[in-house]
């Protein structure tokens, strides 16, 4: 055994939590070492010790490297040593090249002054090695936040990397562009590079793992290699739920009604490059209590569908039509699409989705403060009120509704994010990757609030790109590619491979 990596008794406390106790982790030279575990077990936050994020004074127990103890002060410490972590939480700077951005404190320069030549043409190696056609000029900002994951990951791969910490590097890709990431993982390994990776989804740890480490309430649950069998995954299931999960997905019998919702001849240029004509020509409708779901590619162009119909909140020179009940609407703004009935869950909830410093209660509410004020002025009773009852009805695991939505975890930060747009009483609720980065019990949750909302006859537009949740949630798919409607199916007759067929026979 040859271990680059051990840290022992690592106990960790934040105010009133104890986040991590006496976790003890080996991770073996060479090797792929998966850390599962529900949201809040204490990944992430046992890899920002390992990183530095948490130096060493902040935390009990020890970080030996390379068989010599550790006491990290700041990522820098680490990174020196070899050790590069991309975090979940997107660390870009919007206005920014994608050069600048790989570049951004390991810049290209000889005594100061910056190669540009040199750093656009290593950025375009780099890019080229993570699979993602962008020119390395473009701006961040202009780029989706799957891309945007691509370029962190490049970003890592400019500096010399011994021990890789991936956390949730593929939740923003589909399954075509996170199959060629577990094959760069794959191609690592080969290179002699170590990895641990944090996934919350599973068929992607049974496939690259060659150990898993689960953690459960912040202690460490259990280690053991990987064989890739058939019951990895209901092991690691079980390990990190304390029990038998038997089905993913829960059952659903709803009676579907009446059309609710059409989008007919829509039209979307990009919302800088006005001559660049995203989405074409798009039909779709939507019946009271039916979920239809949107598969696609990266690029397809359904995040830039839904939020150009969601108040025009993306694009330019849009044309098309909206329905509700049979009549056309004006959703032209966000106002008016949210008091027409429509609500947009978006896929970054960080970024769009939430005020991180703010409160659950105040965030809960702020779709609909009409619904709890009084005149012009907000009631802090009827506010409390409201999210108490959605706390409780949404099962959100919380100290208080006084919690800063910043300190919860990433599956209690998407019901936060739902009961938002919930309280706003939509009749058509559009979810865009609403599972992203979550874990199996989470998306359980997420799975049987999404049922209920149907069942009460709202219509649900459910945007994934992952096949399996698309198959195992929705009534019909569409598929989408290169910004058209390249088909649709029932679910009954819908499968993986017939979704890819319909992308791959409209492609280009």
């Amino acid at each position: 055994m040859n271990a680059i990596l051990e840290m022992r008794s690592i106990t960790k406390t934040f105010p009133g939590v104890k986040a991590l106790a006496d976790v003890n982790l080996t991770v073996e030279r060479g090797e792929i070492h998966a850390l599962v575990g529900e949201n809040g077990a204490g990944k992430s936050t046992l890899m920002k010790v390992l990183s530095g994020v948490y130096p060493h004074h902040q935390y009990d127990g020890d970080i030996f490297y390379n068989g010599e103890l550790q006491k990290f002060a700041k990522i820098s410490d680490s990174e020196a040593k070899g050790i590069i972590i991309i975090h979940q939480e997107l660390a870009l700077v919007p206005l920014l090249s994608i050069a600048e951005n790989i570049f951004l404190g390991n810049e290209t320069a000889t005594k100061g002054v910056i190669d540009w030549h040199e750093a656009h043409s290593r950025a375009t190696e780099l890019l080229r090695k993570v699979g993602l056609n962008e020119n390395s000029a473009t701006l961040i900002d202009n780029i989706g936040v799957g891309k945007q994951q691509l370029v962190e990951i490049a970003k890592a791969l400019s500096k010399e990397v011994e021990l890789l910490i991936l956390d949730e590097p593929t939740s923003s890709l589909n399954e075509n562009d996170s199959e060629a990431l577990l094959e760069l993982l794959l191609e690592f390994r080969r290179q002699g590079i170590t990895s641990i990776l944090i996934s919350h989804k599973l068929n992607e740890v049974a496939k690259v793992a060659d150990t898993i480490t689960v953690l459960r309430d912040g202690m460490t649950v259990s280690t053991f290699p990987c064989d890739h069998g058939p019951e990895i995954e209901n092991k690691i299931i079980k390990d990190m739920v304390g029990r038998e999960l038997t089905n993913r997905f829960p059952p659903r019998d709803v009676e579907i009604g009446d059309t609710v919702f059409e989008v007919k001849n829509w039209n979307v240029y990009h919302h800088i490059y006005s001559d660049r004509h995203l989405i074409r020509d798009v039909n779709l409708n939507l019946r009271a209590g039916e979920i239809v779901g949107i598969a696609g590619l990266m690029g397809a162009g359904r995040t830039e569908l839904a939020m150009s119909i969601f108040g025009r909140s993306y694009g330019q020179k849009i044309s098309g039509e909206v329905q509700l009940k049979g009549q056309q609407v004006d959703v032209s703004t966000i106002r008016k699409a949210v008091d027409r009935g429509l609500a947009y869950v978006t896929e970054d909830r960080k970024e769009y989705g939430l005020v991180l410093e703010n409160t659950i209660k105040n965030n809960l509410t702020l779709a609909n403060l009409d619904g709890v004020a009084k005149g012009s002025v907000l009631d802090d009773n009827e506010e409390r009120q409201v999210s108490r009852e959605y706390i409780d009805k949404l099962n959100i695991r919380c100290s208080s509704m006084l919690q800063e939505v910043v300190n919860l975890s990433g599956g209690n930060q998407q019901k936060v994010v739902l009961g938002k747009w919930l309280y706003s009483n939509p009749e058509v609720l559009i979810l865009d990757e609403p599972t992203r980065g979550i874990d199996v019990n989470a998306k359980y949750e997420i799975y049987t609030i999404i049922n209920e909302l149907a069942a009460q006859g709202r219509g649900i537009v459910f945007i994934s790109s992952e096949m399996p949740e698309l198959l195992g949630m929705c009534d019909r798919i569409y598929v989408m590619n290169e910004g058209r409607m390249a088909g649709e199916l029932p679910a009954a007759e819908a499968s993986q491979e017939k979704i890819m067929r319909m992308i791959l026979k409209n492609d280009g």
